[in-house]
């Protein structure tokens, strides 16, 4: 495993991070393991040299915080592991118990800590932006969580750029915390982020940590495979991918991986991992093979011109995954 900086910031995390969304309750998704079938690949995880663990309070309904929570108090030393979490979604009925208000932020992440076991998080994120809440309340709120010691650092998720630069503007101005990462939608058929959110992130000196690294599987299939379990009851997905010039580029890694003999994660991984300010992809492994082989791909290098047969086929999308 190599170890990277997340931007500009002092914070070191394994290039790839391991999301807990796969562990938690099976009754929201017919996908998501049991604590039992997940803890293992936790702590294969960490064996691997994986130290950096995603998740977010409103998995699995708060059981997506608790299950690696468990694990990785059994397994590892808190000052070994960076674990980030997030807020935004609804935890409940009532009109505070959802958005980016200075209440919501401050139950939530006391919330987190409790199910997570720990008395901090490394990464603090916003799950999506919040048009109902003033930027400078959510902003001063992040601050004095990072002050308090309940956060080592803040973070974003997808939005705008111009909504992204606004709020590192303000920070700065305001001398409070700032976002020292974007948890975004990007991989081989979501492209749309490369016109100005990665550019941004590059100039600002902001870790991007892409989420969807193999498109909720959709990668890893050559057109025309059977459909897993994930696939025949994601319909996220179905609303994300699945066009035919995304078939296209799916055709183009099944190449590229026939002719490396590598599996087609390892080929979509790759190319990710060598996109100018890539800094730790989140993949969900649900099976142990699956976490064994995307550790494989650090290292694994393409050549220019695979990765332009890789980026041939792609056609623009409409945005999506903001909200």
């Amino acid at each position: 495993m190599q170890y990277i900086n997340v931007g500009r910031s002092g914070l070191k995390v394994s290039q790839l991070c391991l999301g807990a969304m796969s562990y938690g309750a099976p009754t929201s998704r017919a996908w998501i393991l049991t604590e039992e079938e997940g803890r293992p690949i936790i702590r294969r995880a960490l064996e691997l040299g994986i130290n950096f663990f995603d998740t977010a309070n409103m998995y699995s309904d708060g059981e997506s915080e608790r299950v690696p929570g468990r694990a990785l108090r059994d397994y590892a030393r808190r000052d070994e592991v960076v674990v980030a979490t997030k807020a935004f979604y609804p935890m409940g009925e009532g009109p505070n118990q959802r958005g980016l208000s200075r209440k919501h932020l401050l139950d939530a992440i006391d919330a987190s800590l409790e199910r997570l076991g720990m008395d901090y998080v490394d990464v603090y994120q916003v799950h999506r932006w919040d048009d109902e809440t003033p930027l400078e309340e959510t902003l001063e709120t992040l601050n004095d969580i990072v002050r308090s010691g309940k956060a080592r650092y803040i973070g974003a998720s997808s939005m705008y750029a111009w909504q992204f630069q606004k709020a590192l503007m303000t920070s700065e101005r305001h001398g409070w915390a700032r976002y020292i990462s974007m948890q975004n939608h990007y991989n081989l058929v979501y492209r749309e982020e490369e016109r100005e959110m990665l550019p941004l992130c590059r100039a600002e000196g902001i870790g991007i940590l892409p989420w969807s690294p193999l498109a909720r599987g959709f990668l890893t299939r050559p057109r025309g495979a059977e459909a897993t379990t994930r696939v025949g009851s994601d319909a996220f997905a179905h609303e994300l991918y699945y066009t035919e010039s995304d078939y296209q580029v799916v055709d183009a890694v099944a190449r590229v991986a026939h002719d490396r003999g590598v599996p087609q994660a390892q080929v979509a991984l790759s190319w990710l991992l060598q996109q100018p300010g890539v800094t730790s992809p989140i993949i969900g492994a649900t099976r142990m093979a699956h976490l064994e082989q995307a550790v494989e791909v650090v290292g694994l290098e393409l050549s220019p011109a695979e990765c332009a047969s890789l980026e041939a086929a792609y056609q623009p999308h409409r945005v999506l995954g903001h909200a």
